[in-house]
């Protein structure tokens, strides 16, 4: 029996478990192009993943530097659990929080924001079985005019989609 197999069984999970969303980028989807997307973990303290599962995070406005060979979140909210111990150590909502990639990715990212003039920013917090993973894309801003063609295009397909039920 190989080593994944061992490791669903004593977990409980299947292979192919389905992951939950928690927060979308819907902004980014808007005001940027995007160009790639890539996989990330994050680096999350105190009862920061409960907060999460509770569905206690905002994206927007948010982006990822990458500063000394690490990418950092900015201006991603987590808010305070509610059902928190009096207790517990108290962290700022809008704190940066270090992503969690391969050196190779980020080397590639850092290169490609350099050449490209381009921006990382999150697009998803979501889990992957028992993890807590964040979609990462490299994009780029979109002029007005271009927003002014995807709001025409999303429009049209409205109307058609209208018409094939009538």
């Amino acid at each position: 029996m190989s080593f994944i197999h061992f490791f669903y069984r004593i977990h409980g999970m299947k292979k192919d478990q389905p992951s939950i969303l928690f927060a979308d980028n819907k902004k980014a989807h808007f005001d940027y192009e995007i160009i790639e997307e890539y996989e990330a973990g994050i680096r999350l303290v105190g009862e920061e993943v409960k907060s999460i599962r509770s569905g206690g995070t905002n994206l927007k406005w948010s982006y990822i530097l990458i500063t000394s060979g690490r990418p950092v979140v900015t201006g991603m909210h987590i808010g305070h659990y509610n059902l928190r111990n009096t207790a517990a150590k108290i962290l700022d909502p809008k704190r940066d929080r270090e992503l969690l990639m391969q050196k190779k990715q980020i080397l590639k990212l850092a290169i490609k924001i350099k050449e490209m003039g381009a921006t990382l920013v999150p697009m998803q917090v979501y889990s992957k079985w028992n993890l807590i993973k964040i979609r990462v894309a490299l994009v780029k801003w979109k002029k007005a005019w271009q927003k002014k063609e995807s709001i025409k295009e999303k429009d049209l397909d409205r109307e058609i989609a209208r018409k094939f039920r009538l």
